[in-house]
């Protein structure tokens, strides 16, 4: 089942008609786990007993405001809030952020942007961030395994350091192409970069000793005088 669909959804809202409306709306979506209130104090209780993943708040309800609502919920939960509100005003609206809301949308409201909104909110929140993996590729009868940082070949690994890694993986990005020796040190140092191309020309030097078949003559890490370095991988990567 889709885990954004699981989610539980607190509806505060003291018109009745809007709670059904909503409530329609979700479930024909395919969300099922809904509570509503009508109140501050149903709703704080509704926190505490059934702890909603996420909360539709009316600002005007009978026994105050959203706006006090909020900060009484964020005491003990970060889940994402939308505002509702018969109030436009950028005043209302600059506020009901500025307590942390994730959105604010202002009645009369087309129940389908509200659902669009509200899953905008749910998957920035709850998806599953996807984990890019770092590049392994292939240079002559070696691999070079950037998410292990390690260099394999038939007589075994050796052991990339941080700098060895940050410099190849910056190489890598731009396979076949010159990298500057500014642009390297920027990728291994950052700001605070300038004057280190004697240090990054050590580290190249190194490089090429775990890649290399003969260092002092290298096939892969090229130097472009004047300029920088360019990797050129065979073909083969994954």
């Amino acid at each position: 089942m889709d885990r954004i669909k699981n989610k539980k959804i607190l509806i505060v809202d003291d018109e009745p008609e809007i709670q059904a409306m909503i409530e329609r709306f979700l479930r024909k979506e395919g969300f099922f786990r809904i509570y509503t209130a009508a109140s501050c104090a149903e709703a704080l209780a509704c926190c505490r007993s059934e702890k909603p993943d996420a909360a539709i708040l009316d600002v005007m309800l009978p026994d105050g405001d959203g706006f006090s609502l909020l900060p009484a919920i964020r005491a003990f939960s970060t889940m994402p809030v939308l505002f509702l509100s018969a109030r436009g005003e950028d005043e209302d609206r600059l506020l009901g952020l500025g307590l942390g809301a994730d959105d604010y949308m202002v009645k009369p409201f087309l129940p389908r942007e509200l659902i669009l909104r509200l899953m905008a909110i749910l998957k920035r929140v709850y998806a599953t961030p996807v984990v890019e993996r770092l590049p392994v590729f292939r240079l002559g009868d070696l691999w070079v395994d950037l998410e292990s940082a390690v260099v394999r070949q038939a007589e075994g690994e050796q052991q990339l350091t941080a700098k060895e890694h940050a410099i190849l993986l910056k190489l890598y990005e731009h396979r076949g192409r010159i990298v500057t020796s500014d642009a390297l040190c920027q990728a291994v140092w950052g700001d605070d970069s300038y004057g280190y191309e004697n240090t990054l020309m050590v580290h190249v030097r190194r490089i090429r000793e775990k890649i290399e078949p003969d260092p002092s003559k290298p096939i892969y890490l090229m130097t472009v005088r004047g300029l920088g370095y360019k990797l050129l991988p065979s073909a083969e990567s994954r």
